[in-house]
C-alpha cells in the first residue's frame, strides 16, 4: 500500500455507474377501476451517468453526474473521490467494465481497487439504490431536455440518506463482514 496513514480510517466502499436519460418505459401505476391509465413515453436516446460510492456500514456516499461513462470520467470521479475522503484510506469495490481496467486509470494513492466477481451485480450492494432513484424518480416521467434529467438526477442524489444507503446496501454478508 503506497498511503498509509496509522490515523487514518479504512472504509469499504461499492462503487458503480447508471445511465439515467430522456428515453421512457411506462411501468405499472394504480388508477381508479375501470381507467386505463395515460403514461408519457418517449425515445429520446439523450444520456447522462450517475457515479456513486457508497459506504454501507456508516452510510456515507459520493455521487458525480457525467456526460459519458468511460476511462476520463472514472479518472475524474476517483480523483474526486479521494479529495472527498482524503483522510481515509478507502477500499473500492467495483465491478469488471473495461474503462476499470484502463491502463490509463489513475488510481489515488489513498484508493485500493477490488474487482468483484464478473458479470454478478448482484454482489455490489449499490445496485440496488440505482432501482430506488429510478421507482422514485423516473418512472413514468417525460423529461423535455437533458438538463432536466441532470436536475431530477441531481435532485434525487442529494436527497438520499445515510440512513438510506444503510438499509438499501447494507446487506447482511457486508454488515455481518465489516
Amino acid at each position: 500500500m503506497p498511503w498509509v496513514n496509522p490515523n487514518s480510517k479504512v472504509r469499504i466502499m461499492f462503487m458503480d455507474e447508471a445511465g439515467f436519460g430522456r428515453i421512457s418505459e411506462p411501468s405499472y401505476c394504480w388508477c381508479p377501476i375501470d381507467t386505463r391509465p395515460i403514461v408519457p413515453c418517449h425515445r429520446v436516446r439523450e444520456y447522462v451517468y450517475a457515479y456513486g460510492a457508497v459506504d454501507p456500514i456508516d452510510g456515507e456516499k459520493f455521487f458525480i453526474i457525467a456526460p459519458k461513462c468511460n476511462t476520463d470520467w472514472t479518472n475524474e470521479f476517483l480523483r474526486l473521490l479521494s479529495e472527498q475522503f482524503k483522510d481515509d484510506y478507502i477500499l473500492l469495490c467495483w465491478d469488471n467494465a473495461g474503462w476499470h481496467k484502463s491502463k490509463s486509470l489513475i488510481i489515488p494513492d489513498n484508493i485500493y481497487v477490488y474487482y468483484l466477481l464478473t458479470y454478478t451485480p448482484e454482489a455490489n450492494p449499490i445496485e440496488p439504490l440505482w432501482k430506488e432513484i429510478r421507482k422514485d424518480g423516473f418512472k413514468n416521467t417525460l423529461f423535455n431536455t437533458i438538463g432536466d434529467v441532470v436536475d431530477k438526477l441531481s435532485n434525487s442524489l442529494m436527497a438520499i440518506t445515510k440512513e438510506v444507503v444503510q438499509s438499501v446496501c447494507g446487506w447482511d454478508w457486508v454488515n455481518s463482514m465489516f
